[in-house]
């Protein structure tokens, strides 16, 4: 019975991570142009699975896409400013992993203290998204300001408001997104996996 419920486990896992290469790799999957701005989706398919199978596995999916995109950055690239920092991966890897870590987390403590599963999931869903919005435009602004100041054609003192208004611009629709959508999908499947 351990063996079957393994088994059912590593087929879930194996699921989330062929959803997360599809939305990388199929146009408007992923990342959906509006606009000027690019709002991904990527980001809950992580943070269910960090829902539906724990801190671990959803570090492990969210690893999995920092890694694609770390060779995306050098093969093919998904936008003009992406070689320049995706290709470190700190900025490209890390706060994907930790959107899978931070999520679990979030939602155990939110779970444990309110004893609503709803709520649980749609707090931990927004703040997993906010996880990576921030950690990826906070990395750039640290790491790579002078090249993103003149890719965003702003001067230095202009940069940090406009990675502000970045955050909201394309940070809040995700966080949005996410709280409503992440918790609809990992509610049924969390009984499925658990009758796995």
């Amino acid at each position: 019975m351990k063996t079957n419920n393994k088994t059912y486990h590593m087929s879930i896992l194996a699921l989330f991570i062929a959803i997360v290469i599809v939305q990388n790799f199929v146009p408007l999957f992923g990342y959906i142009p509006v606009g000027p701005l690019s709002i991904t989706t990527i980001h809950i398919t992580v943070i269910v699975a960090a829902l539906v199978l724990g801190w671990k596995d959803g570090a492990f999916v969210g690893g999995v896409w920092g890694l694609i995109t770390f060779i995306r950055a050098f093969v093919s690239p998904t936008s003009p400013i992406a070689p320049i920092v995706f290709t470190n991966p700190i900025v490209s890897i890390v706060p994907r992993i930790l959107i899978g870590i931070v999520t679990a987390v979030v939602f155990y403590f939110v779970y444990k203290w309110w004893k609503n599963k709803t709520l649980a999931m749609v707090i931990a869903s927004v703040i997993g998204s906010l996880v990576n919005t921030v950690l990826v435009l906070g990395l750039i602004y640290l790491l790579y300001h002078g090249q993103a100041a003149n890719f965003y054609k702003v001067d230095m003192g202009q940069l940090l408001p406009y990675i502000m208004g970045l955050v909201v611009t394309n940070g809040v629709p995700e966080m949005i997104l996410a709280g409503v959508v992440a918790p609809l999908i990992a509610a049924p499947l969390q009984k499925l996996v658990r009758k796995g």
